[in-house]
């Protein structure tokens, strides 16, 4: 279900006329997250969460998935549900370092640039260097509020091993 979910969120992708340069950030990428369904709730106290999967460019194109969870909670003035599918582009070794490790927080991550898609992104992008990650959601739903949060990237063995039918690193 992830990875067919995560098939039709690339598409998406490529469909948005919001993010028209997809196609050459995918291409200079060292890796991708995509996360099909992401849920966000809150009233006063919030938080957020879905399953995806992180593929890495290697020398002989895209490896194989493998299986991670992304959440957040949250506190302050919120309110709303919404529903999102979301694609994190892995721009540099560093910040592929970053998911890799045990718990990736993002915001919290000393010395990784994180660049979420929207007016003016176009220009960041294009300087002499990248961010370290590039955020591309698409969300549905209503959703309002001011809140303090950072979201954290897991990896899933358990996910990783009922699907390949083995341990897997």
């Amino acid at each position: 279900v992830t990875i067919d979910g995560a098939r039709k969120t690339l598409a998406d992708l490529h469909r948005d006329k919001a993010f028209g340069n997809a196609a050459k950030l995918l291409r200079q990428a060292h890796a991708v997250m995509i996360v099909p369904r992401l849920v966000k709730g809150g009233f006063f106290v919030g938080g957020e969460g879905g399953n995806g999967v992180v593929m890495a460019r290697t020398a002989h194109g895209w490896s194989d998935p493998a299986f991670y969870v992304i959440g957040a909670a949250s506190f302050g003035l919120q309110i709303g549900l919404e529903q999102s599918e979301l694609i994190l582009l892995i721009m540099t070794q560093k910040g592929l370092d970053g998911v890799l490790h045990a718990e990736f927080k993002i915001g919290a991550q000393a010395g990784i640039a994180v660049v979420t898609l929207g007016s003016g992104v176009e220009g960041a992008i294009g300087g002499p260097t990248l961010p370290d990650i590039v955020v591309w959601s698409s969300s549905t739903g209503l959703y309002g509020g001011l809140t303090i949060d950072g979201s954290i990237i897991r990896a899933e063995p358990n996910d990783d091993s009922a699907f390949y039918g083995r341990q897997v690193t």
